[in-house]
């Protein structure tokens, strides 16, 4: 068990980490009408936290009593990935009432995969609270039916993705040492709206080759292909990846289709004073 998996008695809390895209090529659209794509995911330590306890002697028509606090979550609750993970865990293998609680501090809709990296831990949690026995494979298996990130966040590793990205192979990164900016202005971005604005096309390069790279070439080298369709739809996110680069970032990119973008550096650095009160700015050690 991993330090995101803690037992405490008889409850088990988790700690859902967010992802940043190393990359990411749009090959071409699928008969399905999702694309197919190409990019390294990579975790990053910012946490969401899950609490998870066992109800006894419970009478309750639901199974899951399921809350939430920190960031407010949108939409109904059947919608919610954790509910959803627990309902397609439960349907095959009829688990005992739980009662959940998320801790939501992971931005919605950023490119992150908060939600997705939720409903993975749910899955893997369930597991290992109720000695499910079941494997990697086989959580896996549950996870692409909720999500195409969702799978990713089983093993938690960095990750060569391709297909919707939930067809994974590991993949040899490491960026132990430097540190890490996320900034993410108050805007959003639809991501059925950012696929229909890229035109597909086959990389250069592989993603995989061009990854083993020294980080100083990525700059030249890896990119991002939502980034022309959303910069010009919000050129106040392409200002922050500018802003980064100008501070002195190895590499700067858009995360995935959301509005987050990060830079790696270095050096310890304190940008908060670079960005408006109103942009979430966060920084830590990879």
């Amino acid at each position: 068990m991993n330090q995101n998996y803690i037992f405490v008695e008889k409850k088990m809390i988790v700690y859902p980490n967010a992802k940043i895209n190393l990359g990411l090529s749009i090959v071409n659209k699928r008969p399905d009408g999702f694309h197919s794509i190409e990019t390294v995911m990579y975790p990053i330590p910012l946490f969401d936290k899950i609490t998870l306890i066992p109800i006894e002697n419970y009478t309750g028509a639901e199974k899951l009593v399921f809350s939430s606090s920190g960031l407010t979550i949108d939409g109904e609750l059947e919608n919610n990935l954790i509910v959803k993970a627990f309902k397609l865990i439960n349907d095959d293998l009829n688990i005992a009432p739980t009662q959940i609680h998320l801790e939501k501090n992971i931005p919605f809709g950023a490119g992150l995969g908060g939600g997705s990296a939720d409903c993975a831990f749910t899955i893997n949690a369930l597991n290992q609270l109720y000695d499910l026995k079941l494997t990697n494979k086989q959580m896996e298996y549950y996870a692409a039916q909720l999500g195409s990130d969702c799978p990713f966040f089983i093993k938690n590793k960095p990750a060569l993705a391709k297909g919707r990205g939930e067809m994974l192979s590991e993949i040899s990164v490491n960026l132990k040492g430097w540190h890490l900016a996320l900034v993410i202005p108050p805007v959003g971005i639809n991501t059925k709206q950012a696929y229909s604005l890229v035109e597909p096309k086959t990389p250069k390069k592989p993603v995989e080759e061009t990854i083993k790279q020294h980080i100083e070439q990525w700059k030249h080298n890896l990119e991002n292909d939502f980034e022309i369709s959303v910069y010009k739809q919000l050129p106040e996110i392409e200002q922050v990846k500018t802003t980064l680069y100008e501070l002195g970032a190895a590499y700067a990119s858009l995360s995935g289709s959301g509005s987050a973008s990060f830079g790696i550096f270095n050096t310890v650095l304190n940008i908060k004073a670079y960005f408006p009160e109103n942009y979430f700015v966060w920084t830590s050690q990879l």
